[in-house]
């Protein structure tokens, strides 16, 4: 007999007896499930397989009659800790997870600092079981996976949580897995060069990262299918931005290369330097959600902390008619930005000119340039009364769907167009 046709018949034979005492009693199921986690050595990888099974069964039986907290709590929540932590088995529990995303959005559970509690526990010994996994390869699956639960409980987040786009501890986790998940990509990338090119590849890094830029933005690749590490890092200082979190970005453009002569070159061809783009990605989204604050701690830490070259100087060059040898310099931009959404409405003129010289030479080189498009269109309009073009707004409800985190296991609906323009008339402080 297979294992399959065993594990069939030890449920046929448990719901028999439920069946026998009238459903009255323990049930049989969890009585199986709970002696199987209860092992006092780790679980093979067919028991379980039976384990993640039972728990599934108990899951839905719970949602079907209305069993909320059983189905979230006892056999989503507690099942997972207990398969992670006390079993180390990620890839079993990797698809409990996913249940368990499903599952609090289904019933409609309500995101409170208990659950977020437990998110942050499932996160942590997800994360520990992973590094016990010996194939590299079952490792990226599995680290994959769990970015994908985090969106996936980001989402819930945002639809029944007391936060717009999602909780700040959500985002947090996904800002640091993704930057996570970034390291992986460019070690292996690096390896996979050295390897091309007998040991000798270095010489080529930056333009084959600027190539694979280049080729993420010309693909158009759904930002769950791309995992280059520039959108891998976008992703992360991104919703770093929406954790309120500006020194976890800092910290990580610290890590970044300085800005090379190809990078700063006006008319250059190339992809903007990463540590400034990445930068500039993350004080758009600051802005654009109305947080100066952390725009300001941001911006001024970096100039104190990481830039090295002569602000003056590039002041200069920024302004000048004249002496034009390098391309419009991001931390400039920026400071003269947070200056102007601090004005009067009427200084509309002066962001458009600003972001006019700005544009074309930077943001439309940098990753997913069509999204941050979206960000200063959204600026124009909340700080200076700038009415997008209707072109704009498929743009603007694209950028709300994946600053929430949609896009994840299962995705959010689309927003309605209509919704999408009332909620720009309205305009008003706090986001979107």
């Amino acid at each position: 007999m297979s294992a399959a046709a065993a594990r069939r018949r030890k449920q046929l034979a448990a719901k028999a007896a439920l069946a026998s005492q009238g459903g009255k009693g323990t049930d049989p199921i969890s009585d199986q499930l709970q002696s199987l986690l209860s092992s006092p050595t780790p679980l093979d990888e067919s028991t379980a397989y039976e384990a993640l099974q039972l728990a599934q069964s108990q899951v839905r039986k719970c949602v079907k009659s209305g069993e909320y907290e059983k189905a979230t709590v006892t056999f989503g929540y507690e099942v997972c800790q207990s398969l992670l932590q006390k079993h180390s088995k990620a890839s079993v529990a990797s698809q409990l997870l996913a249940l368990l995303g499903q599952v609090l959005t289904e019933t409609h559970t309500v995101c409170t600092p208990e659950w977020l509690e437990r998110i942050r526990t499932l996160d942590q010994v997800y994360l520990e079981a992973v590094v016990k996994v010996v194939s590299e390869t079952e490792k990226q699956r599995l680290y994959r996976l769990h970015r994908k639960f985090l969106k996936t409980v980001l989402m819930w987040s945002d639809v029944l949580g007391d936060t717009v786009l999602g909780s700040c501890e959500i985002h947090e986790l996904v800002a640091k897995h993704s930057w996570f998940l970034s390291q992986q990509q460019q070690q292996q990338q690096n390896q996979d060069q050295q390897v091309q090119q007998g040991g000798g590849g270095s010489g080529n890094a930056l333009q084959n990262q600027r190539q694979e830029e280049l080729v993420s933005n010309k693909t158009g690749a759904a930002e769950d299918d791309d995992y280059s590490p520039i959108a891998l890092q976008s992703e992360s200082v991104t919703h770093f931005a929406l954790a309120e979190k500006p020194m976890e970005i800092l910290d990580r453009l610290a890590s970044l290369p300085d800005p090379t002569a190809q990078e700063t070159k006006l008319n250059h061809v190339c992809p903007p330097a990463r540590r400034e783009s990445l930068l500039t990605r993350s004080i758009l989204v600051m802005v654009t959600m109305e947080n100066l604050r952390d725009a300001h701690v941001l911006l001024k830490a970096y100039i104190e902390k990481v830039e090295k070259r002569d602000l003056e100087e590039l002041k200069k060059s920024y302004m000048s008619k004249t002496d034009k040898k390098k391309s419009p310099n991001h931390v400039v931009f920026l400071s003269m930005l947070l200056s102007i959404v601090q004005k009067d409405k009427k200084t509309g003129p002066l962001y458009t000119w600003l972001l006019k010289g700005f544009s074309n030479a930077e943001l439309a080189k940098m990753y997913k340039p069509d999204i941050l498009k979206g960000y200063t269109t959204k600026i124009g309009r909340v700080y200076f009364d700038i009415q997008p073009p209707p072109s704009m707004m498929a743009t603007l409800e694209n950028m709300m769907s994946m600053m929430g985190g949609g896009g994840g296991m299962g995705g959010m609906p689309p927003i309605n167009p209509a919704m999408m323009q009332a909620m720009m008339q309205g305009g008003g402080g706090g986001g979107f």
